[in-house]
């Protein structure tokens, strides 16, 4: 049996950060699952799972503790837990003018709902013809038992149309919403 270590990473981008990081997991017995990381605006920021067993987490967690004397701040939290929020998954995707706020409004209805956000990434680009700022966020949502997804394609249509966004929400049917 194994456990898992959630970690959190941020610190200044540079060269050799997944390295001193992935070399530390693989000495300390770890194995690497599952990842998200990215630079922001010069910061480097991640998030990683790691399995291992049990009598060697402590002695992980305190080579991890290391990486922070190279200027990395870690967050390390330990979860026995191995199976994923049960429920019906699907795919949302959103493009349209930046604002602030997309992600508020949008989280709000979901949470609503009871809809659970298992993954976001969000970008803001420049539009391809007008050159305007764009604001582009695709999620992996997991809703609840008893949710039909009529009801929440309703509910979001009725935000895309009020934010003038376009939103997709993939479940074998297309699209919610053109705004």
């Amino acid at each position: 049996m194994q456990i898992h270590l959630v970690l959190t990473v941020i610190g200044r981008d540079r060269p050799g950060l997944v390295s001193a990081v992935s070399e530390t997991i693989a000495a300390g017995g770890g194995n690497w699952l599952d990842a998200r990381m990215a630079s922001l605006s010069g910061q480097f920021a991640g998030m990683l799972l790691v399995a291992i067993a049990p009598e060697k987490a402590d002695a992980l967690v305190k080579s991890m503790r290391q990486l922070e004397t190279e200027g990395l701040r870690l967050i390390i939290e330990r979860s026995d837990e191995q199976t994923a929020v049960a429920g019906r998954s699907l795919r949302l995707e959103l493009v349209g003018l930046d604002r602030p706020g997309i992600i508020r409004d949008i989280s709000h209805v979901l949470a609503a709902q009871n809809v659970n956000i298992a993954e976001l990434e969000s970008e803001r680009v420049s539009g391809s013809f007008s050159g305007e700022a764009m604001f582009k966020a695709k999620a992996r949502l997991t809703l609840p038992d008893g949710l039909h997804v009529e009801e929440l394609r309703r509910s979001l249509e009725a935000l895309a149309h009020e934010l003038m966004v376009d939103l997709a929400l993939e479940d074998n049917s297309p699209l919610v919403h053109r705004g």
